[in-house]
C-alpha cells in the first residue's frame, strides 16, 4: 500500500468511526466509564435548595453571606486497548476481515475516549508484545493509532493473551479502563484475566466470523492454520467430520463464556457481517 492509499484508508476510517463516536457513543461512554471521583471546582453564593453540607464556612464568615463549594466529576480516565494482531485476524468470509472490524472498533473506542477528554493507549500483541503506544490525548494521537493498525501486518505465530495482560499490569500502574479485543482462539489466560480485572476496569470484545463456526460442505479441502502455518486436507462432506468440528467449536465457545463468567469480565461477541453498534451500546448500558 503506497502512502496515498494509506492516507485515504486512514481518512475513511476516521470519518466513519468518529461520526459514530460523536453521535452515538459519547453519552453512553461517559455514563458507563466513570471518572475517579469529585474534584473541587469553585465557590458560589448559596441559593435556596442547595445542600447545606456544602457550605464553605470560611468564605461565608469572610463575606457575612452563605457560600457553597461546587464540585465536578473528575472525568479524566486512562483507556488502554489491547489488540490481538495474530494471523487469525486475517480471516473473513462475510462482510469484512476480522482485522478490519478490530481496526474500526479500536478507532470508535479511541474517539469516544478523547471526546470525553480521556487518554488512550494501545498494546499490540500476538505471541509477544509487538508494540506499546503510551496513553495520550488528541486527534493526532488517535490518527497515529489508526495508522499503526492499518500498517501493522499480522505475523506467523500463536497468541499469548496472558503475556499481554501481564504487560498491561506492569506498564499501567494506576487503575485504567481496558478493552481486550481478540478472537480468543486460545483460552489459557484465565488467571491473568482475573488478576488484570482486579486492578483495572476490564472488558473483553470477541471478534468472530460465521465461517469459523461451520465449515462449508465442499468435499476435499486444504486448510491452513494462519497462526502456525500448518496445512492439512479434510473431507468437508464427511458427516462425522462436520459433527466433530461443530462439537469442538461449541465446547470452545462454552469454555470461553465460563472464563468470562468466573472472572467477572464484561464481554460481548461481534461478528464480521453484523452491525457492531447495538452490541457496543449494550456493553455500555450494562456498565452504566
Amino acid at each position: 500500500m503506497n502512502s496515498a492509499e494509506l492516507i485515504k484508508k486512514i481518512r475513511k476510517i476516521e470519518i466513519r468511526t468518529r461520526a459514530i463516536s460523536q453521535q452515538i457513543f459519547s453519552g453512553q461512554y461517559h455514563s458507563a466509564f466513570k471518572g475517579r471521583g469529585m474534584a473541587f471546582s469553585e465557590v458560589r453564593e448559596y441559593t435556596y435548595g442547595d445542600d447545606v453540607r456544602s457550605i464553605d464556612w470560611n468564605v461565608t464568615a469572610r463575606f457575612n453571606h452563605p457560600y457553597i463549594k461546587v464540585f465536578e466529576e473528575e472525568r479524566e480516565l486512562t483507556v488502554m486497548i489491547l489488540i490481538d494482531t495474530s494471523s487469525s485476524s486475517l480471516f473473513g468470509t462475510r462482510k469484512m476481515f476480522k482485522r478490519d472490524l478490530i481496526t474500526e472498533l479500536a478507532a470508535v473506542l479511541s474517539f469516544s475516549a478523547i471526546t470525553n477528554n480521556d487518554k488512550v493507549g494501545v498494546i499490540f500483541y500476538n505471541d509477544i508484545v509487538r508494540k506499546f503506544i503510551p496513553p495520550k490525548k488528541g486527534k493526532t494521537h488517535i490518527l497515529r493509532i489508526i495508522s499503526e493498525l492499518v500498517n501493522l501486518q499480522p505475523e506467523p505465530g500463536g497468541t499469548n493473551t496472558t503475556l499481554a495482560l501481564q504487560y498491561l499490569i506492569n506498564v499501567i500502574r494506576k487503575k485504567c479502563t481496558a478493552f481486550l479485543i481478540s478472537d480468543f482462539l486460545e483460552t489459557d489466560f484465565e488467571t491473568a484475566l482475573r488478576i488484570a480485572g482486579k486492578k483495572h476496569d476490564l472488558s473483553a470484545i470477541q471478534i468472530c466470523d460465521k465461517g469459523e463456526m461451520l465449515l462449508p460442505s465442499v468435499g476435499l479441502l486444504q486448510i491452513q492454520d494462519l497462526e502456525t502455518g500448518q496445512k492439512c486436507t479434510v473431507d468437508t462432506s464427511d458427516v462425522q467430520f462436520q459433527r466433530n468440528y461443530v462439537r469442538w467449536w461449541n465446547q470452545h465457545d462454552t469454555e470461553l463464556k465460563e472464563i468470562f463468567r468466573r472472572t467477572g469480565t464484561d464481554n460481548i461477541k461481534l461478528f464480521t457481517d453484523q452491525d457492531y453498534v447495538p452490541a457496543l451500546m449494550e456493553l455500555f448500558k450494562r456498565r452504566s
